[in-house]
């Protein structure tokens, strides 16, 4: 479980993250929407320890992510923020490779490699493994770097944006990944969202957030109604009955 106590992050007089109180279930996918500069990307950076706070506090399966030190919290959550820029000329192996740093510290074992395969595998990288990254498309670099997450092996995994650069295809096959990750890996998986039918379909909960705090949390079909998304998103939005369930029309 991931918890919340009254965190808090301000920036300047006029903008201000929280307080927030939020228990994130372990298991399954949980999903952050809501608008732009809503904190959606800021919380999860915070539960990621790449963003201090200011007041709170942050546990993640019963470890406080301020105190614990880096080389074990490393080996308990990993994150991918929205930025990744490589400027070394990585193949994407040796990308992913970097996964397994908590555990290898540079130095790959055959474990190590078996786990790096095993996420090429997963993303379904293994025709591009030799390629460089600057020569693969925005979307295939992105399935790496998801890759590189996931080889960290850790129960709890955190993307800001996971959806970045991804065409509708690749987009649905990358929550469908998401989704076994969660099932089949035993892995806790916080994605940051703006798609919310995504949300809505492949999504165990989903937390509504708005001007820096957490609206609304709970399963999907609490989440994918008229009044709610209406008021999250402060546009006018119907939720209609779709072939693969609740489908979010705006208005």
């Amino acid at each position: 479980m991931i918890t919340l106590s009254k965190v808090r992050k301000n920036y300047g007089t006029d903008v201000a993250i929280g307080p927030v109180d939020l228990e994130i279930p372990a298991g399954g996918v949980t999903a952050l929407v809501g608008p732009n500069g809503a904190g959606k990307s800021t919380l999860l950076t915070m539960i990621g320890r790449l963003l201090g706070l200011d007041e709170g506090t942050i546990t993640i399966a019963g470890y406080d992510v301020v105190s614990t030190a880096s080389k074990d919290l490393a080996r308990i959550v990993s994150i991918l923020r929205q930025e990744n820029h490589f400027i070394t000329r990585l193949t994407v192996r040796q990308l992913v490779g970097f996964g397994r740093f908590p555990y290898s510290k540079g130095r790959l074992t055959r474990e190590d490699e078996a786990v790096v395969s095993r996420a090429i595998d997963f993303l379904d990288l293994t025709g591009l493994e030799g390629r460089y990254l600057d020569e693969l498309s925005g979307g295939q670099r992105q399935r790496a770097y998801v890759a590189m997450v996931l080889a960290q092996d850790t129960d709890y995994v955190l993307l800001d944006e996971p959806l970045n650069n991804l065409d509708m295809r690749h987009s649905v096959q990358m929550m469908r990944h998401l989704r076994q990750a969660a099932l089949e890996l035993g892995k806790t998986v916080v994605i940051v969202i703006h798609d919310i039918n995504f949300a809505g379909h492949y999504a165990d909960h989903i937390c509504a957030v708005k001007d820096g705090r957490v609206v609304e949390f709970g399963p999907p079909e609490k989440i994918m109604v008229d009044d709610v998304l209406t008021r999250v998103f402060d546009t006018p939005v119907h939720v209609i009955d779709g072939p693969n369930g609740a489908l979010a029309v705006y208005y």
